[in-house]
């Protein structure tokens, strides 16, 4: 198995349960989205702040710090929070939990590819496959929304 296939696995796993955990969260703190919001802050402080933050001092590699690499990745996080925000938003809104991931995860990785083709410009024009795929997810959850258990 290819090393970086776990992460994936764990990525959609999480990611995956994400959405729903949030709202069984959200209901439980009365509906309130900014606290619901406030405490996916403190797991990120814990989860992303405090483990690589104890790996790099243990490692010692403090010197890997640019300017554009933390000026991009603090964009990412950004985007990041925005986008759980946004859910948070859908969620509190009338957004249901069945709902919001079909379409938060159909549509992402389509917006990622054309970010990353934008990023990294590819030597070729994308194949009509390429498009033809665009196509099939957005039939896919087309499909889920529609034939979703009730």
């Amino acid at each position: 198995m290819r090393s970086w296939l776990p992460f994936v696995v764990l990525t959609v796993l999480s990611w995956g349960t994400y959405i729903p955990t949030l709202h069984k969260g959200q209901v439980a703190l009365g509906g309130s989205g900014m606290h619901a919001f406030l405490m996916v802050g403190v797991a990120y402080l814990l989860v992303a702040i405090l483990v690589p933050g104890a790996l790099i001092a243990r490692a010692g590699t403090w010197d890997l710090f640019t300017t554009g690499g933390m000026a991009f990745t603090i964009g990412a996080g950004v985007l990041g929070a925005l986008g759980a925000l946004g859910i948070v938003f859908a969620l509190v809104n009338g957004g249901r939990p069945n709902v919001v991931p079909p379409l938060v995860f159909a549509g992402a990785p389509v917006v990622s590819v054309f970010v990353a083709m934008l990023y990294n410009p590819p030597e070729h024009s994308p194949s009509p496959l390429f498009f033809l795929g665009i196509l099939m997810a957005a039939a896919g959850v087309g499909l889920v929304l529609v034939y979703r258990p009730a």
